[in-house]
């Protein structure tokens, strides 16, 4: 499933082919997404001028100088950027036409994506108005976190993974950074002192920075490619590998379930 980092290299290597172009034309193959499609969206955005690419959360925010179009990668969708001779195949749902000639196309094989649209401020909207603070930001801090916890009984995993709490720490990076942290990933939140949470905001903007760093070499990609970016090369300590030696110690990763996700940690090395 696409998570922050993957949406993050999206933006990034979409951004230099999107920012300034107009887009000439929508189609819209197959609207029953995990939203409907606007009926009105191609003509919401026809010969809008993109302006900028951001991203919030796992969302992708395409300001233009009509409105804001929100897209969702849900499970399993993608974003690349395809001549217009390429013909569509069986998963491709949406074509943006640019001024360019490229065609942005967004490929969903399980239709748990979305593709939205607002003439508002797309911060206000009822999907990103809850978030709470980007993990890279400032307002990520050891004070915030630590706050935000206090009479927390829920698990650390658990509470780290709240969207309104901190947006972006998806499962893997979840268990990779209570990891690095040394903190085991069932301890309630609320028990976990104030020194040990300002190891674990270190260790989240730790793995997520180097997870986008890994996903900035395959930018190229996203013209004429699969629009994927190659993230789970990277080489993970705990995720996955319930009973292989743990990197640091040597015992046998351990693994459980907490909020119904797999869960992966070191029990000697994580307390």
């Amino acid at each position: 499933m696409p998570e922050l980092p993957e949406v993050e290299t999206t933006c990034r290597g979409l951004a230099p082919h999107l920012e300034g172009q107009r887009v000439r034309s929508v189609v819209v193959r197959q609207p029953r997404l995990r939203w409907p499609v606007d009926p009105d969206f191609a003509k919401h955005i026809k010969n809008a001028n993109i302006l900028k690419l951001e991203r919030r959360a796992k969302y992708l925010l395409v300001h233009t100088d009509r409105g804001c179009a929100i897209w969702h990668l849900g499970m399993s969708g993608s974003l690349r950027l395809v001549e217009k001779g390429e013909s569509p195949e069986k998963h491709d749902h949406v074509d943006w036409r640019l001024d360019s000639g490229l065609i942005l196309r967004y490929r969903d094989p399980r239709r748990f994506g979305a593709l939205l649209w607002t003439a508002a401020d797309p911060l206000v909207h009822d999907l990103l108005s809850h978030l709470g603070p980007e993990p890279l930001s400032e307002d990520f801090s050891v004070d915030y976190l630590f706050t935000s916890s206090r009479k927390r009984k829920q698990s650390v995993k658990t509470f780290i993974m709240d969207g309104r709490i901190v947006v972006g720490v998806g499962n893997i990076y979840a268990s990779e950074s209570l990891f690095l942290a040394g903190i085991r990933p069932d301890r309630e939140a609320g028990s976990i002192s104030k020194a040990r949470y300002l190891r674990l905001v270190e260790a989240i903007k730790q793995v997520l920075s180097r997870a986008i760093a890994q996903g900035g070499t395959t930018l190229r990609d996203f013209i004429g490619g699969d629009g994927k970016p190659g993230y789970f090369a990277q080489e993970l300590n705990v995720y996955g590998r319930a009973g292989a030696p743990c990197p640091s110690c040597g015992s046998p990763v351990r693994d459980m379930v907490l909020g119904q996700r797999s869960t992966f940690f070191c029990a000697r090395c994580q307390r």
